[in-house]
């Protein structure tokens, strides 16, 4: 009985994930399968395969490492940035990650070592967004580079590539993509008007609505 539990939780969390992959596709945040998505239970991390398009997934594709990155579910190879997902569950209580390649935010990444502070949503994510230094895809460096750059926060920018954020599911996880999207997408259009410069929040202005964002939403 607690095997078939199990399994069925498995089942369960695989297809959420592959629903959150194919929403990256959906709302433009990748372009084929140029970004991963993957979710932890327990000790095993349950990940999108390489270079496998997100519309083809199916239940009997289920990829699983443990959190040495060893292969413990699927045949499928696991993603190439495999480093980047097991960085964040060594490291924080993540609970899901999703990394993409959004256009706004790697354009960002491009200009600025940080976001500037053009909006107060910035706080959700723990503070000013950083911008990783460069390092190339799938690598020990690049996953270190992100980790420093994720220090007090749930995402950042990765130099010329795009974006990382984590949470406590899959869907805390996707929103806080989102929301580093369109802040990226908000800071470039301020910044293309010509003879102006966007008004930018201060560090107290932002604390503010960090204790304000606390209380946000439902109660349950």
């Amino acid at each position: 009985m607690a095997e078939q539990r199990r399994d069925a939780e498995r089942e369960r969390i695989w297809a959420e994930l592959v629903a959150t992959a194919r929403r990256t596709v959906t709302d433009g945040l990748v372009v084929g399968t140029s970004g991963n998505v993957s979710a932890r239970i327990g000790d095993l991390v349950l990940v999108t395969p390489s270079g496998v398009p997100y519309d083809r997934l199916t239940p009997d594709d289920l990829t699983g490492v443990d959190l040495t990155g060893r292969q413990v579910l699927g045949t499928l190879v696991p993603t190439s940035e495999l480093p980047l997902h097991l960085a964040v569950y060594r490291t924080t209580d993540a609970r899901a990650v999703v990394h993409t390649h959004a256009v706004h935010a790697t354009a960002v990444s491009t200009l600025v070592p940080e976001l500037p502070l053009v909006h107060y949503m910035a706080a959700a994510l723990g503070g000013p967004v950083r911008v990783a230094p460069y390092a190339t895809y799938g690598t020990d460096e690049l996953a270190q580079n992100m980790l420093r750059a994720l220090a007090g926060r749930s995402g950042c920018l990765l130099q010329n590539h795009g974006t990382i954020t984590y949470g406590a599911g899959l869907d805390q996880a996707y929103d806080r993509t989102a929301q580093l999207e369109w802040m990226c997408r908000l800071w470039l259009t301020a910044s293309s008007v010509p003879s102006l410069t966007p008004s930018l929040l201060t560090e107290a202005q932002l604390a503010e609505a960090g204790e304000r964002l606390k209380g946000y939403g439902q109660r349950r």
